[in-house]
């Protein structure tokens, strides 16, 4: 399904862990299906127009199982279709990304991440709800 220009509802549902654990992570639920349309709206297609290139999702939507195996928050709005976790290739393009998020674009949440992991990999994590206002 597609979402918006750029996005697509099989980038928020797609899981390695899912699949490798045999974890439907599929939507039945329509609002679900609205709050991820609106990640896409207000902050994913914003934020790739600035970017001028593919934003990738390493994390979308988690259905509380998958949520309870990444050992997500109980409260994650990862299982509401508000948040998702942004790949970003190098540290310069994250701190780019993020500066320009926090003062650009609405958000519940915004976080600069990295693994613990040997690989280091970065990401930005974003949520938002569909009540919160737009940055004046």
């Amino acid at each position: 399904m597609q979402l918006t220009e750029h996005f697509n509802l099989s980038e928020f549902v797609r899981s390695d862990t899912a699949s490798r654990l045999g974890i439907d992570n599929s939507i039945n639920d329509p609002e679900i299906i609205t709050n991820i349309r609106n990640l896409c709206e207000r902050v994913l297609e914003p934020l790739r127009a600035y970017a001028g290139c593919p934003i990738i999702i390493n994390s979308g939507y988690r259905c509380p199982q998958l949520n309870a195996a990444v050992g997500g928050s109980r409260r994650s709005q990862h299982m509401k279709g508000e948040a998702c976790d942004i790949r970003v290739t190098d540290e310069a393009t994250g701190d780019c990304w993020y500066s320009w998020m926090k003062e650009h674009l609405p958000y519940d949440q915004l976080i600069k991440e990295r693994s613990q992991k040997s690989s280091g990999s970065i990401w930005i994590h974003v949520s938002l709800s569909i009540n919160t206002r737009p940055t004046p």
